[in-house]
């Protein structure tokens, strides 16, 4: 990281006069005031700077694909900005259309002789960077960047391994041991940066540039707010959280609950994906309270070990060509996975008949959150556990309803929960009533998201089909009517895909080895007892004939789960 002395010295090199440009720092991610090196760089070498922010609705919506709960938090986030920032004598313009139009119309409106961004390695902000540097090769303006979303630049990574990403969790905490530790963060923006270098005042400021509601953008929304978006929240969460130094010293992903009422992970997520929270203002408070403990947890299941996933997920994306997609893509497996866009929309909208798995999916609809095993749960089941459907589709409807979704990661664990790249564990499949029963028998939390069985006993909450005729009365719920029999029978259809994916593999060993680490998947730490179990039924199923654990017998009947019945347009994702 360059201090403020460096970045002045740069800006006195190529501009000879030091604090002589107008710039335009451009945020897009990287909502925040604290650790963000490209604004302290631009404040170092500008004589008036004004923050913008350009919602392209069209660019958001399309390449994000950004739902009313995002929508919501981006916005909210944008409020907290344009307070943060009046506090120090400035404020930030937000202004509606294509980025390219937006900033020509605004270097000339406002004299504008530079333009600062941070880097970013998604495609499409790739697309948008080359247009910025393309407008200021017209215009004779300067640009200036910095990688503020991650803890290195990648491309370091890259470079370290020989050119190319490496591939495994393994192999890239060695290439991490040879660049050392991420940089430290950067000091605050502060009051007297903006005073060197305050805009002067437009007429119509306030309504012109104002953040608009959701309202004005045509979103209705009445769900409570749970995540308010924006750094100062950000901040607050993580000095609630490391009030408890034990807890963030002992912190065990595999140990926190997925269907706890009240998220038993940081809850950062949201803030970490927007920027609002620096990942190295994060990760550096971790290493600070694990230097203090002699019993910490260790990566990949500690705090820190997951924001490594994190960067690896980045590292990775950022040179490997359709990250996003199957076809096209040289580390994911190629599979002719089921079109079957009726089943697809019942996983999506909570209808499956499986009360753990719809509830997963109403709170993720609700709230814009889920835990990260209950994802997994939804992931397996979507693809290689229950419904063959492909790994992309998931991912559009997480990238919508997601308060964290996030381009790399997204993409990266939708492609390891279907065991298309870099999880190779394809045996072990989450049951869709046994493991929520496990960690929570009461099942208060499908009566919580699908009230609809709340009051069901406790021995029917997770398989309500099994109820005889007097219970389902009783509890105000018939199976079959007031909420669905399940949409498939668990232990035939995975018994099925386990065997297409066995298959699978098989004819592209070559494409599965190119992400296989040979340690065991860390991401499943601490469920090896629960998904082991699941490996021995579907093993024991195959030795001696299907299983009838899991029946829903009428939907079973009146429509066969084939392939046949799912490829319906013959189609393959």
């Amino acid at each position: 990281m360059l201090p403020e002395a460096i970045w002045r010295l740069k800006c006195s090199d190529r501009d000879s006069v030091v604090m002589s440009h107008r710039t335009i720092h451009l945020f897009r991610k990287g909502l925040r005031l604290h650790d963000n090196p490209t604004l302290l760089g631009a404040l170092a070498c500008s004589a008036a700077l004004f923050p913008v922010y350009v919602l392209d609705r069209t660019f958001l919506e399309g390449a994000m694909g950004l739902g009313p709960l995002r929508w919501r938090f981006i916005l909210q986030s944008l409020e907290d900005l344009d307070a943060r920032l009046r506090a120090l004598g400035s404020r930030l313009y937000v202004l509606r259309g294509s980025t390219a139009a937006v900033l020509n119309d605004l270097v000339t409106r406002w004299g504008v002789t530079q333009i600062s961004y941070d880097t970013e390695v998604e495609p499409y902000y790739a697309c948008m960077e080359r247009e910025i540097q393309a407008l200021a090769q017209e215009r004779g303006l300067q640009t200036y960047t910095h990688v503020s979303h991650t803890l290195y630049d990648v491309k370091r990574i890259v470079k370290a391994n020989g050119g190319s990403p490496p591939l495994t969790y393994k192999k890239f905490l060695q290439v991490l041991s040879v660049l050392g530790e991420p940089e430290e963060p950067v000091r605050d923006v502060s009051a007297e940066d903006f005073l060197r270098c305050s805009p002067p005042a437009e007429p119509l400021h306030e309504q012109t540039y104002r953040v608009p509601s959701p309202a004005d953008l045509g979103l209705e929304l009445d769900s409570e707010v749970l995540w308010p978006g924006g750094e100062t929240h950000a901040l607050q969460r993580l000095h609630k959280h490391f009030q408890s130094q034990g807890w963030v010293a002992n912190f065990s992903k595999a140990r926190t609950v997925p269907n706890s009422l009240l998220p038993s992970t940081t809850g950062l997520s949201p803030y970490l994906s927007l920027g609002c929270l620096s990942v190295r203002t994060f990760y550096h408070r971790l290493r600070s309270v694990c230097a203090q403990s002699k019993n910490h947890s260790l990566p990949p299941v500690s705090l820190q070990g997951q924001v490594l996933w994190r960067e690896f997920f980045y590292t990775v994306a950022s040179a490997t060509p359709n990250f996003t997609k199957m076809q096209g893509n040289p580390i994911c497996l190629q599979i002719d996975w089921y079109h079957d866009p009726e089943a697809l929309e019942k996983w999506r909208t909570a209808q499956t008949g499986f009360p753990w798995i719809d509830a997963i999916m109403t709170q993720l609809r609700q709230e814009g959150w889920i835990h990260h095993l209950a994802r997994h749960a939804v992931a397996c089941f979507l693809t290689r556990g229950d419904l063959w459907i492909s790994w992309e589709e998931g991912m559009k409807v997480f990238e919508e309803l997601l308060l964290d979704a996030d381009y790399s990661v997204n993409a990266g664990n939708w492609m390891w929960l279907s065991a298309s790249a870099f999880f190779h564990k394809y045996t072990r499949i989450f049951c869709p009533v046994r493991f929520g029963r496990r960690t929570d028998p009461q099942g208060q939390y499908v009566r919580k998201y699908l009230p609809v069985l709340k009051n069901f006993p406790s021995q029917y909450i997770y398989e309500p089909w099994k109820a005889p005729e007097d219970v389902q009365l009783s509890a105000g719920c018939i199976i079959g009517k007031d909420y669905p029999r399940p949409m498939v029978c668990h232990t035939e259809a995975s018994q099925r895909n386990l065997g297409l994916m066995r298959q699978v593999r098989t004819e592209q060993q070559n494409t599965a080895e190119l992400t296989r680490d040979v340690a065991d998947d860390p991401m499943e730490a601490g469920l090896k007892r629960e998904l082991q179990e699941e490996e021995e039924l579907l093993e024991g199923a195959e030795q001696h004939g299907t299983s009838k654990r899991f029946s829903g017998d009428a939907d079973h009947k009146s429509r066969p789960w084939t392939p046949e019945t799912l490829q319906l347009s013959g189609e393959v994702m």
